[in-house]
C-alpha cells in the first residue's frame, strides 16, 4: 500500500518559522509601500493646489484616477494568481507601481499627473490582494486572522508615514519629493521579493505542481527533511472543476461575496473621502497646511490597533461579527468627528479613534475574505472584493469634491459618512445570516487525519465553525 499523500496545512500549522516571519515581514513591506504611494497625492494636493494654481475641485480626476487604476489591476490580477501563481504577480505589480510613482513625480500638467497615476494604480490593486493571499496560505491555522491583520498594518501606517514625510519633505523639497520616494522605495523591494518569497504551497499542491517544489518551500517551514514525503496536497471542498471566477460566483459562494463587495465598497467610501479630502477639510476648519497634514496622518495611524485588536478577536470569536461590531462603531465615531473641532487636541483625538475603528474594520476585511474562499478562487475571491469595493474609494473621492464645492459645514459631512458605515454594518450581518458555508482552511484541518490514499486534490470535507461562531 502506497504512504498516503501529505497535506501540506499539516506542515505550515505546526509552528511559526523563520520562514513564515520572513514571508510576514515582505508582505507588510508590499503593504506598506503600497499605502504609502495610494494617499500620496491627498497629502501633496494643498501644495498642488498653491504651486500650480488650480481650483481644488480640479483635483478631483487625479485624486481617482490610481483608484480607477486599483479596481483593473485587482480585477485582473486574482484571476492570473489564481491560474498562474501568487509570486509572479505580486512581484510584477511591485516593479510596476513603482515605475509609475516615480514618472508621477515628473509631470508638468494635471493631465499627464492624472494618466501617470492611473499607470500606478494598476499595480497597487495587484499587489494587495496576491499579499494577503500569500499570508493567509502561509500562516498557521491557529494565528491566521492576526497574522494577516498584522501584515495588512503596512497599509495604514504607510499611508500615516506618508502624512508625516510630508509634512516635512514638502516645505523642504516640494511636493515631488513625495513622489519619488514612492518609487524608489517598492523597487527596492523588489530585490528581496524576488530572492526569499516562496510561492504559495497550498497553490502549487492544488494546480499539481511537482513534488521537488513544494518539498522545497515545506523543508524551509517545517526546518526538518521530509524526502520521505512522496507527494502532497491542499485539501479543500470539491468545487465540480469550476474557475476561479465561477467559485467566486457559485451559489454555494454568491451571497457572501455580495455582501463581502457592499462592506468594502462603504469602507473604502469612507477611507478615501477622508484620505483624499481631509487635509482641504481640516485647513478650512482654520488649520495650517502642516496642522491639516498631521491631523490626517491620525486616521490611518489609529488603525494599527484596531487592526491587531480585530484580528486577535476574529481567531477567538466570529469573524463576521467582529467586523460588523468595527463597522459599527466606526459610524458612531465619525459622526462625533463632525462635532469636535472646536480645538487640534479635540479633533486629532476624534479623529485617531475614528481611524482605529474604521482601518480596524476595514483591514479585517481581506482576512475575511480569504477565509471564506477556497484555494482554487482565493486570489479572485480577495481581489475582486478588493477591486468592486475600490468603486467605493473612486466614489469617496468623487464626493468629496462635490461636497466642498456645495460648501458643506464638516459637521454635516460626517454626518452623512456615517450613513455608508452603518451599511457595512448590516451587509456583514447578512453575510453572517444567510451566507455560511464551511472555511476551506477548517475543512483542511478536519481533513489531516482522513485523508485517501488516492492522489486526489479536492476533498469535500466541511466544517461551518468559523462562519457560524
Amino acid at each position: 500500500m502506497s504512504k498516503p499523500p501529505l497535506d501540506v496545512q499539516t506542515i505550515i500549522d505546526e509552528r511559526f518559522s523563520p520562514c513564515q516571519r520572513l514571508l510576514l515581514a515582505l508582505c507588510f513591506l508590499v503593504v506598506a509601500v503600497d499605502g504609502f504611494d495610494t494617499a500620496a497625492v491627498g497629502y501633496i494636493a494643498p501644495a498642488l493646489v498653491q504651486e500650480w494654481g488650480v481650483p481644488r475641485a480640479a483635483l478631483g480626476p487625479v485624486l481617482s484616477a490610481a483608484l480607477f487604476g486599483l479596481a483593473l489591476g485587482a480585477l485582473s490580477a486574482g484571476p492570473l494568481a489564481d491560474r498562474y501563481g501568487r509570486k509572479s504577480v505580486l512581484l510584477a505589480s511591485v516593479l510596476f507601481f513603482g515605475a509609475g510613482s516615480l514618472a508621477s513625480a515628473f509631470a508638468a500638467t494635471l493631465e499627464q499627473l492624472t494618466l501617470l497615476r492611473l499607470l500606478t494604480g494598476l499595480g497597487l490593486g495587484a499587489a494587495m490582494p496576491n499579499a494577503v493571499t500569500l499570508m493567509s496560505e502561509f500562516a498557521p491555522a491557529r494565528y491566521r486572522a492576526v497574522l494577516v491583520n498584522a501584515m495588512f498594518c503596512g497599509f495604514p501606517l504607510g499611508a500615516s508615514a506618508g502624512g508625516v514625510l510630508a509634512s516635512w519633505l514638502i516645505p523642504h523639497y516640494g511636493w515631488r519629493s513625495v513622489l519619488l520616494l514612492g518609487g524608489l522605495a517598492p523597487l527596492a523591494l523588489a530585490v528581496p521579493l524576488w530572492c526569499y518569497l516562496p510561492e504559495s504551497v497550498r497553490h502549487m499542491a492544488a494546480h499539481g505542481a511537482p513534488p521537488a517544489r513544494i518539498r522545497r518551500v515545506l523543508e524551509r517551514i517545517a526546518g526538518r527533511d521530509l524526502s520521505a514525503e512522496p507527494r502532497f496536497v491542499a485539501a479543500e471542498p470539491a468545487l465540480g472543476g469550476r474557475s476561479a471566477v465561477g467559485v467566486v460566483l457559485a451559489p454555494a459562494y454568491r451571497m457572501g461575496s455580495l455582501m463581502l463587495w457592499l462592506a468594502y465598497f462603504m469602507g473604502l467610501l469612507i477611507f478615501y473621502l477622508l484620505t483624499s479630502w481631509l487635509p482641504l477639510l481640516i485647513k478650512d476648519a482654520g488649520f495650517s497646511i502642516s496642522q491639516a497634514a498631521l491631523m490626517t496622518a491620525l486616521f490611518p495611524l489609529g488603525g494599527g490597533i484596531g487592526t491587531l485588536a480585530a484580528g486577535y478577536l476574529m481567531d477567538r470569536f466570529n469573524p463576521n461579527r467582529v467586523v460588523a461590531l468595527g463597522y459599527a462603531l466606526t459610524a458612531a465615531l465619525i459622526f462625533g468627528v463632525g462635532q469636535g473641532t472646536a480645538t487640534m487636541l479635540s479633533l486629532g483625538g476624534l479623529i485617531f479613534l475614528a481611524g482605529t475603528a474604521m482601518n480596524g474594520a476595514q483591514s479585517s476585511m481581506p482576512a475575511l475574505a480569504a477565509g471564506f474562499y477556497p484555494t482554487h478562487g482565493r486570489a479572485t475571491g480577495v481581489a475582486w472584493m478588493l477591486g468592486i469595493g475600490r468603486f467605493g474609494g473612486i466614489a469617496g473621492a468623487l464626493l468629496g469634491g462635490e461636497l466642498l464645492r456645495r460648501q458643506l459645514a464638516l459637521d454635516a459631512i460626517f454626518a452623512l459618512l456615517a450613513i455608508p458605515a452603518a451599511l457595512a454594518t448590516a451587509a456583514l450581518l447578512c453575510k453572517q445570516r444567510f451566507a455560511a458555508v464551511a472555511s476551506p482552511f477548517d475543512a483542511a484541518r478536519s481533513a489531516t487525519s482522513s485523508l485517501p490514499t488516492s492522489n486526489k486534490q479536492e476533498q469535500a470535507h466541511v466544517d461551518t465553525r468559523s462562519e457560524r461562531g
